[in-house]
């Protein structure tokens, strides 16, 4: 474990010129470009012909998280501006999709922009409904180094957070768009299968399908399940340190349907291709969950933390049926009809795969572990296909380009 934590981030930089980065999508989801590497070879396509480079009885898992409107920007009577961008609920309430349909008052993590402006006191912003107009309110109770505790209440009481935020919030788009977010991005910065609220960031690679594409690809043979991982914003968060062993990996919600499990218990013979890093993490946390479920079941508070799976290279390996029926028993056995857990799973050059056959995925920032993660996978063929996409005008990041890859 000590040679992994001692990669230096330094071996996953690469130049990423501004012109490069996607500021706006394209009109048509499935027009991005695709890079293929098969083997040695890369081939570029286009995203709606991805059906012709997948395996044929392929199972597709996507991430259904539901970006949320999380910047609520304030204005102080002298006239400073104050945003706060909600992280995740705080106190007793920790699902997510309890806390955006609480009552005030509520409590979130948030990050606090222009902090030194808001030394005491409470912010208030005025908003209409019903062609009435009320107030809502934040306080800071807690300030932590990379966070503040904030108490939102609001003068409708009938009125939920969830609703607060879709009538004050801002789309959060990333911030190397440099751009604030347009009408458009309500709708762009979606999945088509977006779902459950809770995420800061999108699932990115899920842009690019259709409700044509995905019915396209099942007529095809190729299945689709779903899976929860809420998006946080540690996902922006570049890796500062010299070697990756000194860097904080965010720890991320993730939620599997017990029917979920059942049907991949089903399918589990055929190649499992995640839509995304979001998704492929939320896999692989599978395995890891029930390492630590066989070793007690009564475990409550399920966490994955970022070098679990580096720890001890004399575990006893598990096949996937048999990761899912001790996830099938666990829930059983708690009566659970959800599993769900804390992840922080770090995949870097090093980490043997063992759920997941391969990755739809955009390309990603330099220095990133999102970076390191495509490397654990395809090696330093990485450079090859980085330096290809740059050579022949592929589009970066959020609002870009895709690539496929494939272990096999």
């Amino acid at each position: 474990m000590e040679k992994l934590k001692n990669i230096e981030i330094s071996a996953f930089d690469y130049d990423l010129p501004d012109d490069r980065i996607a500021r706006y999508p394209l009109e048509n989801r499935e027009d991005s470009k695709l890079l293929i590497l098969n083997n040695d070879e890369i081939v570029e396509s286009k995203f709606k012909n991805i059906g012709n480079f997948i395996p044929k009885n392929a199972l597709l898992v996507f991430n259904d998280t539901k970006v949320v409107r999380a910047r609520l920007l304030f204005r102080k009577p002298e006239g400073a501006l104050i945003e706060l961008f909600t992280l995740e609920p705080f106190g007793k309430v920790t699902d997510m999709q309890l806390a955006f349909t609480s009552k005030p008052p509520v409590l979130w993590k948030c990050l606090v922009g222009n902090s030194k402006r808001w030394k005491t006191g409470h912010l208030e912003m005025k908003l209409v409904h019903d062609d009435a107009q009320f107030s809502l309110f934040a306080k800071r109770l807690i300030q932590e180094q990379d966070h503040s505790v904030i108490e939102f209440s609001w003068n409708k009481d009938h009125i939920s957070f969830a609703e607060i935020l879709e009538m004050a919030g801002e789309m959060p788009l990333p911030p190397y768009l440099g751009r604030k977010a347009e009408n458009a991005d309500l709708e762009r910065y979606q999945t088509v299968f977006a779902k459950y609220e809770g995420s800061v960031a999108a699932p990115t690679a899920g842009l690019h399908l259709t409700d044509s594409l995905i019915k396209q690809l099942q007529s095809n043979g190729i299945e689709f399940e779903r899976l929860t991982l809420h998006v946080g914003a540690g996902t922006f968060k570049p890796v500062s340190t010299q070697t990756i062993g000194d860097h904080t990996m965010h720890a991320e919600r993730i939620s599997f349907s017990k029917n979920t499990l059942l049907r991949l218990m089903v399918m589990n013979d055929k190649p499992i291709i995640p839509v995304g890093t979001t998704s492929l993490r939320a896999l692989e946390s599978l395995f890891w969950i029930a390492h630590l479920i066989r070793e007690n079941i009564e475990i409550q508070d399920i966490t994955i933390n970022q070098w679990l799976p580096y720890q001890d290279s004399q575990m006893e390996e598990m096949s996937f049926s048999e990761v899912l029926l001790l996830l099938i028993k666990y829930l059983d056995h708690h009566k659970l009809t959800h599993l769900q857990a804390s992840t922080s799973i770090m995949i870097v050059p090093g980490y043997r795969f063992r759920i997941v056959s391969g990755l739809i995925t955009n390309f990603h920032q330099p220095k990133s572990t999102l970076l390191l993660l495509v490397s654990a996978m395809i090696g330093e063929r990485w450079h090859q296909v980085y330096q290809y996409a740059l050579d022949h005008n592929f589009r970066f990041l959020s609002y870009g380009d895709s690539c496929f890859f494939s272990l096999a």
